[in-house]
């Protein structure tokens, strides 16, 4: 059974780690009086010390190309990553207002969590939709995020990896 629990999640979104809904928040402002967006990636909730099971939103992909004005944000679908974690999508609307546009629930068919945060950005100034645009509960939960890995290397295992390829070769 733990096999499986590895390969595959559990589809239920269970909340946001309160550190990625900060992080969202504080580049909404940033963005501000433009629209942020970004994409959700999220994480098993057993391997964030959670005694349940379900998926944890754990982060916000800017996605390169995007282009934002104060009404839109549009983001190039081709740069979209093809992600086993990616679960949704996060925005801002700089007017405050929390519903959905008929062009965000456009975009709302890819994932199943999306988020649309108002000015002035406040922890209370967001809300969770489903992909038809239903409100949904989604929890702030206080967890500790993995460590970032993705450049997680020095010059040593460079070498040691240059060498291992020179033996392969011969």
């Amino acid at each position: 059974m733990g096999l499986f629990r590895s390969l595959f999640r559990s589809g239920e979104i269970i909340g946001i780690a309160a550190d990625t809904l900060d992080f969202a928040l504080s580049a909404s402002e940033e963005t501000h009086p433009d629209e942020y967006m970004g994409m959700l990636r999220g994480e098993d909730a057993s391997k964030l010390g959670l005694d349940r099971e379900g998926t944890v939103v754990t982060d916000v992909l800017v996605i390169p190309g995007t282009e934002s004005n104060p009404v839109s944000a549009t983001v190039k679908t081709n740069m979209i990553p093809n992600d086993v974690r990616g679960i949704g999508s996060i925005h801002s609307h700089p007017n405050g207002v929390l519903e959905p546009s008929d062009a965000d629930l456009a975009t709302f068919g890819r994932g199943s969590v999306h988020i649309i945060i108002g000015a002035p950005y406040r922890r209370n100034c967001w809300k969770a939709f489903d992909s038809r645009g239903e409100v949904r509960d989604l929890a702030v939960l206080d967890v500790s995020l993995p460590e970032e890995r993705f450049f997680d290397f020095d010059q040593e295992d460079i070498d040691r990896e240059l060498k291992e390829e020179g033996r392969r070769r011969w």
